[in-house]
């Protein structure tokens, strides 16, 4: 587990393996966007082989912007944890939970974790493009699924 003397986000408040895999996910790129370009790449791997060059290409640039603005115009920075580190922290818990929010179609709750984030004239904005970003990350959760479920044999009938 880590320390963070300097910020209560931080802080430790829970374990990744307790989330569902929507906001685990959500924990995992935003830890990879944070460490730079090289660990950047892999999400856009990921994004592309989940959801096609094009539309994964869109889903990169709407979490890239997101991750920007919550960056220039948030209240405050955020703490991540490392890459590896199985804790989850407080600010990576919040920003997991304002994303799958507004992918669920939860607006106001969304809109009201966004101003928690962000200046109140960004909340909107951010809203929006963390319900694009959701979404993506639903589709290529679905999409693979779908493969898990061709890849298994069929079972056998009896009648």
């Amino acid at each position: 587990m880590m320390r963070f003397d300097h910020s209560r986000g931080g802080t430790p408040v829970g374990l990744l393996a307790e989330l569902d895999g929507l906001e685990a996910t959500i924990v995992r790129y935003f830890r990879l966007w944070r460490d730079g370009p090289r660990s950047q790449a892999q999400v856009w791997k990921d994004f592309a082989s989940g959801l096609g060059r094009a539309e994964g290409q869109s889903a990169l640039q709407s979490f890239d912007e997101l991750c920007g603005l919550i960056t220039r115009h948030g209240r405050r920075a955020l703490i991540s944890h490392r890459i590896e580190c199985a804790c989850l922290g407080a600010d990576e818990s919040c920003f997991a939970n304002f994303i799958a929010s507004a992918a669920e179609g939860d607006r106001e709750d969304a809109m009201l974790i966004a101003t928690l984030l962000v200046r109140p004239d960004m909340a909107p904005i951010v809203t929006a493009l963390a319900t694009d970003v959701g979404m993506a990350l639903k589709r290529m959760q679905l999409g693979a699924a779908r493969a898990a479920d061709l890849r298994q044999p069929a079972p056998a009938l009896l009648h």
